[in-house]
């Protein structure tokens, strides 16, 4: 198949390019960086001439929409973004959509099940009256909602999979990165960081992230919602821990917190649907994917 994936410079993007190139088929990235890689364009998607521009030079069976602002507090420091790129990016996308008929995968996010607490089915957004507590999220939800109208109104084909706490080598650092990201990082370089209580996370591990993803063009389903989620729950302080104790460090640059304000408290996914369609079976456990994650940095930052 011929395939773009749109921010396949990013930490998922780069790992699923990858894979789908080893599966055999034909695959495009769009991001915003420069790039020498064959089969690369520069483009903005929340600008539609470059959208539109690309598209007319190249035809795709299969679009992957991973471009996105990530992260709930970047969301908030950088709003003008986060809209610009997540909801009219989107929206670019499902226009061009409807004019050339490749079929989509879109990459949401568990922020959207917002206020929460249950066990996560896909189906309960449909269900109740959803608060989302941050930008990032209530983008998210917005982007499904457009996507439900759009294949209703112009019978655009989509499936939507919501990623839970993705994490694994190729992460870089920045304050907005995952959880695991940041206390590998932190403790990496001797640098305090804050362990929040009383939060929950089911953490994904970027194989298995990628892997299942990979397996939504044999198996794409319009119209179709996933979670994809880690094979345990786990507390924050768990995985400070673990990290920790892999480096033979105490948690004396550690500052214990109760809560963190305006996003979801427990992340806990029921991931039956993308198990029973597409045999989802996530096999990497925070004890071998923090030792990865780390080795991984111990490379990058020397």
């Amino acid at each position: 198949m011929r395939v773009l994936v749109t921010g396949g410079k990013g930490v998922v993007g780069t790992n699923l390019v990858k894979r789908l190139e080893t599966n055999g088929h034909q695959v495009w990235v769009c991001d915003l960086k420069h790039s020498h890689d064959n089969n690369y364009y520069r483009c903005d998607i929340g600008n539609y001439r470059q959208l539109l521009s690309l598209f007319k030079r190249q035809s795709f069976d299969y679009v992957y929409h991973l471009a996105a602002e990530f992260g709930r507090w970047n969301g908030e420091a950088y709003y003008e973004n986060l809209w610009q790129t997540n909801a009219i990016g989107t929206k670019n996308l499902l226009s061009l959509q409807a004019d050339y008929g490749f079929k989509m995968i879109y990459t949401s996010s568990s922020e959207v099940y917002g206020d929460y607490d249950g066990i996560m089915a896909e189906e309960v957004m449909e269900k109740l009256e959803i608060k989302q507590l941050n930008d990032y999220a209530i983008s998210k939800w917005v982007n499904e909602l457009q996507i439900n109208n759009a294949r209703h109104t112009s019978g655009n084909q989509i499936m939507t999979v919501r990623l839970f706490n993705t994490y694994g080598p190729g992460e870089y650092y920045t304050p907005f990165r995952s959880a695991v990201c940041v206390f590998c990082y932190k403790a990496l370089h001797n640098q305090p960081y804050t362990v929040f209580l009383n939060h929950t996370r089911s953490s994904l591990f970027i194989d298995d992230c990628t892997y299942a993803l990979s397996a939504l063009i044999p198996g794409f389903q319009d119209g179709a919602t996933y979670n994809l989620a880690g094979c345990e729950v786990h507390s924050m302080k768990d995985v400070s821990d673990m990290i920790l104790s892999y480096l033979g460090m105490d948690d004396s640059l550690v500052q214990y917190m109760d809560e963190e304000p305006f996003t979801t408290k427990n992340k806990v996914a029921d991931t039956s649907s993308a198990r029973n369609a597409i045999g989802f079976s996530p096999r990497v456990k925070l004890k071998e994917g923090i030792p990865l994650t780390i080795e991984w940095m111990k490379k990058v930052y020397r």
